[in-house]
């Protein structure tokens, strides 16, 4: 446990500090900040250990999936539901769930994450992420009998997410869930890396509500009110409109649910020099569980993903990618803090074809290998 500290980054329409009452480990280790392209909310906090913005070692992220799980009481009425928010908080759940299973042997803990994706299947939900980019959520019902019965009849909730401002987001999920699930809810656990919100979500949800964070205080934002440059920009890409791609839902892995944590993706390690995987958007477990396998069998790994985030560079953001993503449509896709030149193998995992990866973030990468979950592949 670290003495409280304060830490602040003067963006350029105000100024982000932030005051640390409590961390399971050095807060420069877990955070840093970051210029957001969003006139909702200018600041990012950069997690450095998420496997997002920053490209970092899997036994990193693993660590935090311990620190966080351990904090999950493991006599939480089940069943147990583990909710991951787009799409920062899906690898994070993710992990957190396998961790949680495997200190308890819990059977009955269902891992599902929100998705920007409408798969066109029935829906639990819907919700609101109000300071994002991309504010609608969907949460969509399992297929599986066995999944929907375990999401119906949970007693016991896990929202997770990588940080919490104002807790509003963790209220408005919390609101949207069907009530046959939410009036039964016993025990709630709000979940993050790093907590700010002061405990704000606490007064909207019904039940025992704990929070389970690595670091933990509050912020406080200054507007400059001589703010008079021009909006912060990343760099332009050419994003012509193409046919929308949607998630095979016949080889999803958590937007419908599940239980166990299986490896759907192969791949060898370069035979010298460092590997950097990569997820794109919402596809980054089975991209973290191929980083985490190569690292396990000895080789030299960095794990992060393309992210539909826009940041600007300048502070934790030491550089930025712009092109068009894998999904078709017209909306643009970040890489962030990622430099060809030091890794010697480059995997990039995609859950569509190789055909809709974007030439120019192929040519930006160096032509990197392209492992594609699609039906047979």
């Amino acid at each position: 446990m670290v003495n409280p500290s304060t830490y602040s980054a003067q963006l350029a329409d105000g100024t982000i500090s932030v005051h640390v009452d409590r961390s399971l480990v050095p807060p420069i280790e877990m955070f840093g900040f970051g210029q957001r392209i969003n006139p909702n909310r200018s600041f990012l906090f950069v997690s450095k250990v998420l496997g997002r913005f920053l490209p970092i070692r899997p036994s990193v992220m693993g660590n935090a999936f311990d620190l966080l799980a351990r904090q999950i009481p493991a006599d939480i009425p089940g069943p147990v539901l583990f909710i991951g928010i787009a799409e920062a908080g899906i690898g994070l759940g993710a992990g957190v769930h396998r961790r949680f299973r495997e200190l308890t042997g819990r059977g009955d803990a269902i891992y599902i994450c929100s998705t920007r994706h409408d798969l066109k299947l029935p829906l639990l939900c819907e919700f609101e992420e109000e300071h994002s980019h991309a504010p609608r959520h969907l949460l969509h019902e399992p297929c599986e009998a066995r999944l929907r019965d375990l999401v119906h009849g949970a007693t016991g909730l896990v929202l997770v997410d990588d940080e919490a401002s104002t807790g509003k987001t963790f209220a408005n999920i919390f609101a949207a869930l069907p009530a046959k699930i939410r009036l039964k809810l016993k025990h709630t656990v709000l979940l993050t890396l790093t907590d700010w919100s002061e405990g704000a979500a606490r007064a909207e949800i019904t039940g025992t509500v704990s929070e389970a964070t690595i670091v933990s205080g509050r912020y406080s934002w200054t507007p400059r009110g001589d703010f008079t440059a021009a909006t912060p920009q990343v760099p332009y890409c050419d994003r012509p409109k193409r046919p929308e791609v949607c998630p095979d839902v016949a080889r999803d892995w958590a937007r419908l649910g599940v239980v166990d944590h299986l490896q759907g993706l192969n791949a060898n390690a370069a035979d010298d020099g460092i590997t950097l995987v990569l997820g794109t958007g919402e596809h980054v477990w089975q991209p973290f569980l191929l980083a985490e396998r190569l690292e396990k069998e000895g080789a030299e790994v960095f794990y992060s993903s393309v992210t539909r985030s826009p940041l600007s560079k300048g502070h934790a953001i030491g550089s930025v990618l712009s092109f068009s993503d894998n999904y078709g449509g017209t909306v643009p896709h970040y890489l962030y803090n990622v430099d060809p030149a030091l890794y010697s193998k480059i995997i990039l995992c995609s859950e569509t074809g190789p055909e809709n990866v974007c030439a120019s973030l192929m040519s930006a990468l160096g032509d990197p290998i392209v492992l594609s979950d699609v039906e047979g592949e």
